[in-house]
């Protein structure tokens, strides 16, 4: 359970963070095991393709599922609310997979894949059947979120990257002895996604079990009612399905490119290795639901320091001989495409500057259960995404995908000054509420 002691050290903060940031980062490496897999046959172009409108029409159906482990982290503090947030939980994943099902036993479905993803008729049969084992990906995915919430709270955030090992390394196996046997398919793909998804819930339920246990059966502090679970959970998911309707919005943009090829090219692996520098600070919010209330200057000392980090190993692959280097190798660009692509690179420096304070005052939102505000900045966020790429485009086509990574940053921007106007008039009021108080 979370410390008592209002003495948070430095130590135990980067013990706090490190591991989700590895964890983060080491999830990644799931779709590198799976790809690399699928590549390992004579139709690889096709299965993969099956493979990949199956995980895409997944992504946006798994928006609903994985918020449970913010909801967790931030609401659950006795076996009570624990109790009420698996009963909503029932509930969400009852309707997320009646709505899955309806897609994946009927032409809505087929229709979705052609008309939405742009499949050929002949990857439908596959895609659904793909698509049909994927599903079973969002039960274990919500599981596992609310234990880890639990864990979180606790504190014990290196079983979150025990468990994401684990996965991995069951992941490898699974796929080596399916090369073995030669049964490399889409639907194989999906079978090694579920198989890892499955390991790492089973670690994270054993060892949230355990300190749930440690959870009193209620708190004076808690109350917590249905209402405050709507309340805060219904926020964060239209909060990350705009995030997710972004990166297709640019696409679509940058189709209108002078060299649409190398314009989406470019931009598509910008994106890549900016997510990447990204992915380990994805958990900033955290550091704030757990410590902010206990040392505030040292966890806004501490975020600001480590949220640098990402913006110094941009501009070092950005300006020295390290960035050919890592495109030509790590990436396997050609010449032109890297460089290229480090022009747009260039870019993103700003986006990676301004994302961890965006997510580090999200959690302050969190915190004080005002998740509802959070859309708004997301809101504001894609908005200027595109206002800023028809600007761009229409008068600088030739740019290709530095417009995309100009608009992302412009749009970073824009969420945080809308993001930091509500914490700022948030936090005057706070202060002015315990004036009254203390007068």
């Amino acid at each position: 359970m979370k410390s008592l002691n209002s003495q948070v050290s430095y130590k135990q903060l980067s013990a706090f963070f490190i591991p989700l940031g590895f964890s983060a980062s080491l999830t990644s490496i799931t779709h590198l095991i799976i790809n690399g897999t699928l590549t390992r046959t004579e139709d690889a172009a096709f299965i993969i393709a099956c493979y990949a409108v199956a995980f895409s029409l997944f992504q946006i159906v798994e928006r609903p599922i994985i918020v449970f482990r913010q909801t967790s982290s931030a609401l659950v503090n006795d076996k009570q609310s624990f109790k009420l947030l698996a009963v909503f939980f029932m509930y969400v994943i009852g309707i997320v997979l009646l709505f899955c099902s309806i897609l994946a036993f009927s032409r809505i479905g087929d229709w979705m894949y052609v008309h939405l993803f742009n499949a050929d008729e002949n990857m439908v049969h596959t895609i659904s059947q793909t698509f049909k084992i994927i599903i079973l990906v969002l039960i274990f995915s919500g599981i596992r979120g609310i234990y880890q919430g639990i864990i979180i709270n606790h504190l014990e955030t290196k079983w979150i990257t025990i468990g994401v090992i684990v996965r991995l390394v069951t992941m490898f196996v699974i796929s080596f002895l399916l090369v073995k046997v030669d049964y490399v398919t889409s639907v194989a793909g999906a079978v090694i996604f579920l198989a890892g998804m499955i390991i790492e819930c089973l670690i994270s339920v054993w060892k949230g079990h355990f300190l749930i246990k440690e959870y009193p059966s209620t708190t004076e502090s808690s109350n917590l009612r249905k209402s405050d679970i709507v309340y805060f959970y219904t926020p964060l998911v239209f909060y990350f399905i705009f995030q997710t309707m972004m990166i297709p919005i640019v696409y679509v943009f940058l189709a209108k490119s002078e060299n649409i090829q190398m314009g989406i090219a470019s931009f598509a692996l910008a994106l890549s290795i900016t997510n990447m520098t990204l992915s380990f600070f994805m958990y900033t919010h955290q550091i704030v639901l757990q410590f902010y209330e206990k040392n505030k200057k040292k966890v806004i000392n501490f975020t600001l320091l480590i949220g640098l980090t990402p913006s110094i190993l941009l501009t070092v692959l950005c300006f020295s001989p390290l960035g050919s280097w890592f495109m030509k190798v790590a990436m396997g660009a050609d010449q032109v495409l890297a460089a290229t692509t480090i022009g747009v690179l260039k870019f993103f420096i700003l986006k990676t500057l301004v994302f961890p304070i965006v997510d580090f005052l999200n959690g302050f939102l969190m915190l004080q259960r005002k998740t509802k505000r959070m859309v708004l900045s997301q809101v504001v966020n894609l908005i200027t995404v595109i206002i800023s790429l028809a600007i761009f485009l229409y008068f600088f086509p030739e740019w290709n995908g530095i417009n995309g990574a100009i608009a992302a940053s412009l749009g970073e921007v824009a969420g945080l000054a809308v993001v930091f106007s509500i914490v700022y008039k948030l936090s005057n009021k706070n202060i002015k509420q315990k004036k009254r108080k203390g007068a």
